[in-house]
């Protein structure tokens, strides 16, 4: 009895019948349908007023991305000095150890470290003496310089005034100079080396004729020996063939205005017109149409030297070669 009261209930309550939406492809339009649906008013899909409120929130999302990156940026600038760097020599990520290096080098500061051409070919030479008076415009050109520099001539005895700089004197660098094609086309070419600048270094010299390390060069002990002892206080530089054949190659050397780089040159203290000292190498009679691979190294107790083709450190190779 209860048992056909309950499914005359059942029978008595209405059915539910679920039904379900099968999607339908979207109607197709024109490109000009896109840009402007006249039945809707949607340009490009959008109401007027959803485009407002894409608008507004991307305005607003920008001008907060850009005030935090300003804020930034002040607050990196607060903590910069244009006059030094904040982290010096050895809390520096560059160190103590300055590089040493050569001009000139086809192709700016990364280019080769080859020196090749044809002596007898004009526009060979003259791709070379265009890159070294390029270098040396700062040097021969005072009007690039900056405004107010105060450069003087230095020596041995004579210290820069202060807040001023020692000027480097062109004029001594004996047959490098641009009057006479730097040597490229008398088959006896000039090159110039240079240390990085590194701010607040000074270097420890050589300048103890008993405390010369063995490893040195002969003739650069000569020649050290024969300076005064104030004259003493460079950073030396020699040069010798690297090749490892017993042919000797490359000749007599001669290094203009002297063989090292001297003290009053440094610290380099980042001075409005500073320029980086320099030792001008002629090769006087080089063997011509051979490759001829020339190391240069920098001399003083705390530049580091690794030779090698890796993690070369106090020196460079430059090859050399005249057709």
């Amino acid at each position: 009895m209860s048992t056909n009261m309950s499914e005359r209930k059942r029978s008595s309550q209405p059915r539910i019948i679920k039904t379900y939406e099968f999607p339908t492809m979207p109607e197709k339009q024109s490109l000009g349908q896109f840009l402007y649906d006249t039945k809707s008013g949607r340009v490009m899909g959008r109401t007027a007023k959803s485009w407002g409120q894409l608008l507004l929130f991307y305005t607003i999302f920008y001008i907060v991305l850009a005030a935090l990156y300003a804020i930034c940026m002040q607050g990196l600038l607060v903590t910069l000095n244009h006059q030094y760097p904040r982290w010096q020599l050895d809390e520096s990520r560059i160190g103590t150890n300055p590089g040493v290096t050569f001009r000139p080098r086809a192709g700016g500061m990364e280019g080769t470290s080859e020196i090749q051409y044809v002596a007898a070919n004009k526009t060979d030479v003259s791709v070379w003496v265009d890159l070294i008076n390029e270098f040396l415009e700062p040097y021969t050109d005072r009007t690039k310089l900056p405004p107010g520099t105060n450069q003087v001539i230095c020596d041995f005895v004579t210290n820069p005034p202060r807040k001023g700089v020692c000027a480097f004197d062109v004029s001594k660098l004996g047959p490098c100079t641009a009057e006479a094609g730097f040597g490229y086309n008398r088959s006896a070419p000039c090159f110039f080396v240079k240390l990085n600048k590194i701010y607040n270094w000074e270097p420890d010299y050589y300048d103890n004729v008993e405390d010369l390390p063995a490893d040195m060069p002969d003739d650069l002990v000569e020649y050290i020996k024969s300076l005064k002892e104030v004259e003493r206080k460079q950073i030396w530089i020699s040069c010798s063939e690297d090749t490892k054949s017993e042919e000797k190659l490359l000749g007599p050397i001669e290094y203009f205005p002297s063989r090292g780089l001297p003290a009053y040159y440094y610290p380099y203290l980042n001075l409005e017109g500073y320029l980086s000292p320099l030792v001008a190498v002629q090769l006087a009679r080089p063997q011509p149409k051979s490759i001829i691979n020339i190391e240069c190294r920098a001399w003083a107790k705390n530049i580091i030297y690794n030779g090698g083709t890796r993690n070369r450190l106090g020196s460079f190779v430059v090859t050399m070669r005249i057709d």
